[in-house]
């Protein structure tokens, strides 16, 4: 057929040369009238029927053919497009995107497909028919799915292959919204835990001061108390006397325990002052305590979230009340300081001597677990810790 179509005229030359020949025997039929010659008639008007039915013809064929070559390009068109369609849903369904991308150039354009990295163009060969078509994440150019094949590419081409380009770069960047999805909601859960735990073991730890102190005290307060009423019914005063004021020292000293568990759960003057001034009356309190030399310089920490700065200080109270429990030590210091990256490290000193327990490092660990935070311990060989809590930069903003 194509041939055949190259050896013949063009539709629109063939159907020029039919109606100029009818239009000649059309005249010659005229002239025949005009000079009365039946025989010019006859042939004119018979070659011009002739010529008329294959002018008729020929359109007729024409317009045949000129809708089956639309019929065939639609056809061509569908089954393009069932192919792209197809294509998509495998690189939907696709572990690695862009390479699963290639896959389906190579099969769609019958070309050899490669993925270069965003910004990536290399040299063209002088013989080589190549398109470059960049794949982009809000307007970002993350790869370039480039294609060469011996056949030049048309224009449909390339529209082609930046439809498939642009799909594939809404499901890259699809599948990596649901990676960090996915890592966000791990990370959640995590944290989630860690925070459970550090609720039990906080109301753990309560549970045993309150049992050690407060309640161990009371009970002993009620057993002076029984003394004393039985030293009262045995009509010995003076004895009554000393019992029930030993049991009001101890009164006093248990109402101390129970103002200082209060005060370390939440201090009224971090509620009400800040940060600065809550951690220098609780250095104040243990210097005047244990008569130990302490410095202070956490002016920092005031950029932090109220919560942040509220667990921070437990974890500051905790390592202090743990050195002394150790020393006591002789100096104390107590430290915030911001990092390069926009983050915030806290650094409590001791000189003490001895070791410190597994499980108490545990605790201040578990501390700064639940503000994502990571905390090192270095001992000294001779004595003496250092605590570093260091927070990351979207923790430690306000």
């Amino acid at each position: 057929m194509t041939g055949r179509q190259n050896r013949l005229p063009a539709p629109s030359t063939r159907a020029g040369i039919l109606a100029g020949a009818f239009a000649a025997m059309a005249v010659l039929a005229v002239l025949g009238v005009v000079t009365d010659t039946n025989t010019a008639v006859a042939v004119g008007f018979a070659l011009a029927v002739a010529f008329a039915a294959l002018f008729a013809a020929d359109l007729i064929v024409t317009e045949r053919r000129r809708h089956e070559a639309a019929e065939e390009e639609l056809s061509t068109e569908a089954r393009f497009l069932e192919s792209l369609v197809e294509s998509m849903a495998t690189i939907a369904a696709a572990g690695d995107v862009l390479e699963q991308t290639c896959r389906e150039g190579e099969r769609l354009f019958e070309a050899n497909a490669q993925m270069l990295r965003g910004g990536q163009r290399p040299r063209k060969a002088p013989a080589e028919n190549a398109v470059i078509v960049p794949l982009k994440v809000r307007d970002e150019e993350i790869a370039a799915l480039r294609l060469t094949r011996p056949a030049p590419f048309a224009r449909d081409d390339v529209v082609r292959a930046t439809v498939l380009a642009d799909f594939a770069a809404r499901e890259y960047d699809n599948a990596q919204l649901l990676e960090e999805t996915q890592v966000r909601e791990a990370e959640r859960s995590r944290l989630s835990d860690q925070l459970i735990t550090a609720e039990q073991e906080e109301r753990r730890r309560l549970a045993d001061e309150l049992h050690d102190g407060a309640v161990q005290s009371l009970s002993g307060i009620a057993l002076l108390l029984d003394a004393g009423l039985h030293s009262i019914e045995e009509q010995r005063s003076a004895e009554a006397l000393d019992i029930i004021r030993r049991a009001l020292e101890r009164h006093r000293a248990t109402i101390g325990q129970l103002r200082d568990l209060s005060f370390n759960l939440e201090p009224v003057v971090l509620r009400d002052q800040g940060f600065v001034p809550a951690v220098r009356a609780l250095t104040e309190q243990i210097g005047l305590a244990h008569q130990v030399h302490v410095e202070v310089e956490v002016e920092a920490a005031e950029q932090l979230a109220a919560k942040t700065q509220a667990a921070l200080y437990q974890i500051i109270r905790e390592a202090l009340n743990q050195a002394v429990r150790r020393g006591p030590p002789k100096s104390l210091a107590v430290r915030v300081r911001d990092l390069e990256d926009g983050g915030v490290e806290t650094e409590i000193t001791d000189d003490a001597p001895g070791e410190r327990r597994r499980r108490s490092l545990e605790e201040l660990g578990e501390r700064a677990r639940t503000l994502n935070g990571r905390l090192t311990v270095d001992q000294g060989d001779d004595g003496g810790t250092t605590v570093r809590v260091t927070l990351p930069p979207y923790v430690s903003a306000d």
